[in-house]
């Protein structure tokens, strides 16, 4: 599933190329958005947001579309003319100069303010967003026996994080992923936040998840680069087995909550 980053992101590309626009076409070629895509007929793209792994594009007022990707949803962009679209494209947009098909999401739905507004009630703060408060996400950490892992994970607490940031921000703050939330210091969390705000705006930008500080680079370490279909250099993630970059200890892995866990068992000792 893709990380806040990517929504963020998003978020930006549909922007750059289609709001604002007045030769905007919408439609649907799989059928299931085909209603709402005639009733956003016409209608330009105004505004577009993020929060979390949510998607939202605004039209007229109070009308969204709000997109989550879920396991298996893609979104392709490219430059005009627009090929034929094969019956998998749940969402098309186009106009003059460009296209981007949206494919197999678990929420592609036409809301309202109101339905909107429930949404970002339910989600915890992103630290993408201007207005996120990482006081009201620690409140909850602080409250919990559940694992620091475990709630970097659940959107209802800090909305974006996925595997593989939860895994670098563990280790690049030395923390043991099984600590319970309540044995998390104020100054703990006050580092985690922020460390997450700077990776995952480098995230945005750059369009791939990089973790490793630069004396830990490839160049700098002299040891081959990372080759994995995710991207990107990383201290633990997707590395079961193999020798920490800083210690050499082989990182662990384990399950929790259903995902894979990566850590170092001595680096982030409890």
């Amino acid at each position: 599933m893709p990380e806040g980053h990517t929504i963020h992101r998003l978020a930006q590309d549909y922007a750059a190329r289609f709001q604002g626009r007045e030769d905007l076409r919408l439609s649907s070629p799989q059928g299931k958005f085909s209603d709402a895509a005639t009733v956003l007929g016409g209608a330009s793209l105004t505004r577009t947001e993020a929060h979390g792994k949510h998607l939202f594009l605004g039209f007229r007022a109070g009308d969204w579309v709000h997109i989550h990707l879920g396991l298996f949803g893609k979104v392709t962009f490219g430059d005009a003319p627009a090929p034929p679209p094969t019956d998998t494209v749940r969402l098309r947009l186009a106009n003059a100069t460009s296209y981007v098909d949206l494919r197999g999401p678990t929420t592609c739905a036409l809301i309202t303010d109101a339905e909107k507004q429930a949404i970002h009630d339910r989600l915890g703060p992103d630290p993408l967003r201007p207005d996120a408060d990482p006081a009201a996400a620690y409140a909850r950490v602080r409250r919990s026996r559940t694992t620091i892992a475990a709630l970097l994970m659940d959107q209802k607490v800090i909305a974006g994080v996925g595997n593989v940031y939860r895994a670098e921000v563990l280790f690049r703050h030395r923390v043991d992923p099984y600590r319970p939330g309540r044995d998390i210091t104020a100054a703990e969390w006050d580092a985690i936040w922020a460390d997450l705000v700077a990776l995952m705006r480098d995230g945005v930008r750059d369009n791939r998840i990089d973790t490793v500080r630069p004396e830990h680079t490839p160049e700098a370490m002299g040891r081959p680069p990372r080759v994995d279909d995710h991207g990107g250099e990383v201290y633990v993630y997707r590395r079961a087995a193999l020798p920490c970059h800083i210690c050499g200890t082989g990182v662990r892995t384990a399950d929790l909550a259903a995902r894979n866990l990566f850590w170092c068992p001595t680096c982030q000792t409890p």
